[in-house]
């Protein structure tokens, strides 16, 4: 195990092990949501809870750009969510508050702590379910750590080459305008001077 050391402090700078915890007020009849972008395949789970309020009522939505609806519950207090994603996009989850019409109402405290990829997977509910021993789970934690990190610099080194692509066809945009501009001021520059010679020869200002 300490033959690793080195690579998996590497291994943990590189892949997004991300465990986000958030709390916020919540007040009656509104919605808050929170948004992130997410990898394709990328698993999700989320465990919030809300304090109590007599007659008041949260659901929370978990929804993609499209309006596709990934997990949903109404009338929450505690509790857990999962979702895998289907494809690179970017992810809310709304908590929404309803209030009778009778009532004043009063604001809920909420709190969510997400995770997501290798963290958001429990290996020891893997290992039980697959009779593996200790040893076996943390290879098998590995071997998905090292599958995120090929799949994170895969990501990474395509973003580089459609930003690439992007700069070298912005530079060949703005070269092309700038030769275009170019030849429409040599061109305006010489029917003037056409224009003021014919002119000044209607005038015999000139020979």
């Amino acid at each position: 195990m300490i033959s690793f050391h080195y690579t998996l402090g590497f291994l943990l700078i590189c892949v997004p092990w991300h465990a986000n915890g958030v709390m916020w007020y919540l007040e009656p009849n509104t919605q808050k949501c929170l948004k992130e972008e997410l990898q394709q395949n990328d698993l999700v789970t989320g465990e919030y809870e809300v304090s109590q309020a007599p007659g008041q009522k949260v659901h929370y939505i978990v929804r993609d750009s499209q309006g596709h609806i990934l997990s949903q519950k109404e009338d929450i207090s505690k509790g857990k969510f999962s979702f895998v994603t289907e494809t690179y996009d970017t992810y809310e989850v709304c908590f929404a508050s309803f209030v009778p019409p009778h009532q004043r109402g009063v604001r809920q405290e909420v709190s969510l702590v997400t995770k997501r990829g290798i963290e958001a997977k429990s290996y020891e509910a893997i290992g039980e379910a697959a009779k593996l021993k200790p040893m076996e789970v943390e290879l098998k934690r590995l071997e998905d750590l090292s599958d995120a990190i090929v799949q994170d610099f895969s990501m990474m080194r395509k973003r580089e080459e459609e930003m690439r692509d992007t700069n070298e066809s912005t530079n060949s945009r703005v070269l092309y305008f700038s030769v275009f501009s170019m030849c429409c001021l040599l061109g305006l520059a010489t029917w003037q001077v056409l224009y003021l010679r014919r002119f000044f020869k209607a005038k015999k200002l000139i020979e």
